[in-house]
């Protein structure tokens, strides 16, 4: 039974708000834990001095993405040819070397310019840029710049005749096709 006693008087204990006067007494609370008015401000100073830093070098590196980036879409801009423009070069030698031939027969001419004509279509082709030539094809007025309109068997609004041809560059029109569209038969209208 003397167990029993024990508890409560532990429990008791525990319950009991502790003293503080004998805390003060024996140097638990002092003034050195209890931060001054001024050691606080200057703990919040430095807070902010951390911040303030922290933020200037954020904005710092931002300014330096912002540059960089302004650099490289201006290299990108000015460089941006440098593909197809290396393509062309083999074409202009093709073209100077065929000039350069003193007595050169219809047949060569006509098999050089053939070989030129194809590496400016490979070059063509590397660059995306893309043939437009919409014979008997509708007319597309976003693809195609209409000349004329001739009466023609075929289907109306479809083109007849494409005098120049256009391009495309990524499937933007760089130039439309200069066409000529089908009106229509007056044989058709009148049946």
């Amino acid at each position: 039974m003397q167990v029993n006693d024990s508890v409560p008087n532990e429990i008791g204990a525990a319950d009991q708000p502790p003293d503080t006067t004998d805390a003060a007494a024996d140097g638990r609370l002092t003034g050195e834990e209890i931060p001054s008015v001024e050691q606080a401000l200057h703990q919040a100073q430095l807070k902010s001095d951390e911040y303030h830093d922290a933020w200037l070098r954020a904005k710092a590196e931002t300014e330096n993405v912002r540059r960089r980036a302004q650099e490289d879409i201006a290299k990108a801009a000015k460089f941006a040819i440098d593909r197809f423009a290396r393509e062309l070069l083999a074409v202009k030698d093709s073209l100077e070397a065929a000039l350069g031939i003193e007595t050169a027969s219809v047949e060569s001419l006509r098999s050089g310019t053939e070989l030129t004509l194809r590496q400016l279509a490979a070059a063509f082709e590397k660059s995306a840029l893309t043939e437009v030539n919409p014979i008997g094809e509708k007319f597309d007025p976003h693809r195609h710049q209409a000349i004329s309109v001739v009466e023609s068997e075929q289907e109306p609004n479809t083109v007849v005749t494409v005098l120049q041809k256009g391009y495309l560059l990524a499937d933007r029109v760089l130039r439309p096709a200069l066409v000529i569209v089908a009106k229509g038969s007056s044989l058709k209208s009148a049946q």
